[in-house]
């Protein structure tokens, strides 16, 4: 009997695993999909995975696009498109440039959908850069300082004081650079996130190059622009 058992587990387990994947509900996949904007059978898959959990399978999905995502940072994005936002009552103005590697890419949907919601992002948020490697030396050693000052008031070793600045500048990263910003319609996704789990869909790398934001009234503006990579090593 035991060798009879033992032969029928693999089929068994086969089974087994068909039935646990028939049971993924078609709602929660419309629901992950709407969600993530990823196709429906990677939604169906990272439910799977999750065994039927949607905020598992949407973890499975960001990581799935941000990996995607850094295999493809190196392309080219010479195409894309310039967007616009302008807040309720024209107060407030966002003009943005996405690009992408096609002009296809460019022209879908979920590219401009993704343009939309950047602009409109930054027009509730105002962040001052794109990415941290953007931050000018002279804001980056000021707001060092600042921290470093607080810290040090604490009384605190200067291992731990280095630490607690450490902590800091991360979460200035998180108020000033769009990309670290959490997105404003989601906010368990970063705005870097939503461009990761874009890419992963549409297979092409995608990058926001600039922005300007303007609000009447304002005694300034913000114009942010990604600076060249061997300007950002300097």
């Amino acid at each position: 009997m035991k060798r009879a058992h033992s032969a029928e587990w693999p089929q068994f387990q086969h089974e087994r695993e068909i039935t646990v994947s028939e049971k993924i509900d078609a709602k929660l996949v419309k629901e992950l999909r709407e969600k993530s904007g990823a196709p429906m059978g990677d939604c169906l898959k990272a439910l799977q995975e999750s065994k039927g959990d949607i905020e598992g399978a949407f973890v499975v999905l960001r990581k799935r696009g941000m990996a995607s995502a850094q295999k493809k940072a190196a392309r080219t994005t010479n195409e894309g498109a310039v967007g616009t936002y302008i807040h309720a009552g024209g107060k407030i103005g966002v003009l943005i440039e996405l690009n992408c590697e096609s002009d296809f890419v460019a022209r879908t949907e979920d590219f401009q959908e993704l343009l939309k919601d950047i602009a409109m992002h930054i027009a509730a948020t105002d962040p001052r850069y794109v990415r941290p490697e953007d931050v000018t030396a002279g804001d980056l050693e000021r707001e060092k300082d600042i921290f470093r000052a607080q810290a040090a008031a604490t009384g605190k070793p200067p291992a731990v004081i280095e630490k607690i600045v450490d902590g800091k500048m991360a979460k200035f990263y998180e108020e000033v650079c769009l990309l670290e910003q959490p997105f404003i319609k989601e906010q368990s996704i970063t705005i870097k996130e939503l461009i990761a789990t874009k890419v992963g869909k549409l297979g092409e790398n995608i990058t926001v190059r600039r922005f300007a934001r303007f609000k009447v009234g304002a005694p300034d503006w913000t114009v942010a622009t990604t600076r060249p990579i061997e300007a950002s090593a300097e």
